[in-house]
């Protein structure tokens, strides 16, 4: 519990800068990214439990990426992350679940996370900030990449590369589960806010 904790503040400081340097309101930013005020309320005092989603829509809308909103200062100039270490940030009913292992610091930052799809289960996924870039690579086990209504069968050692600009979805298949690593190229930030 303390670690939640720990990371919700980081969330709530971290949230609250970007969008101060950004010059938004409270109610702008909400509009924006489609998220309560009353959420975002919440959020900033370090309250509730925002899912994946939320903070995508957050991070696009901000023009950051989603780790920079749960990392604190960085003080290694090599960082090593073991997937224990990190909580999910997504977990399904079956078992499936997503980590942020880390991102690249830089004008252009990468993430990378390590997902696990149990057969059948699936995540859709919002789309991104104009520019973002995904690659995903099967480790194991075998999925289906969904862009844009278009399914992509992938099976281990394979490799997949799209515009996360659409909405997508990712779903296990077979009788494995599937194991990937993901990496979402971010495009330089931040962004111009319309």
């Amino acid at each position: 519990m303390a670690e939640t904790a720990t990371a919700l503040r980081t969330v709530a400081h971290n949230v609250r800068a970007a969008r101060v340097r950004a010059g938004l309101s409270l109610e702008e930013l909400g509009r924006r990214a489609q998220v309560s005020k009353g959420a975002l309320v919440a959020l900033e005092k370090a309250q509730g439990n925002p899912n994946l989603a939320t903070l995508v829509r957050l991070a696009d809308t901000l023009g950051i990426s989603v780790s920079a909103l749960m990392q604190g200062p960085h003080e290694e100039r090599v960082r090593i992350v073991a997937a224990d270490a990190v909580a999910p940030l997504w977990t399904g009913e079956r078992g499936s679940e997503a980590r942020l292992m880390l991102t690249t610091s830089g004008p252009s930052p990468v993430e990378v996370w390590r997902w696990r799809l149990e057969p059948g289960e699936e995540y859709p996924s919002h789309p991104h900030q104009a520019g973002a870039v995904e690659t995903i690579s099967v480790v194991s086990g075998r999925m289906t990449l969904v862009v844009d209504g278009t399914e992509h069968p992938l099976d281990a050692g394979r490799t997949a590369t799209f515009e996360g600009d659409t909405a997508h979805t990712y779903r296990g298949c077979g009788t494995e589960p599937c194991e990937l690593i993901m990496t979402v190229h971010l495009p330089p930030g931040p962004t111009t806010m319309a």
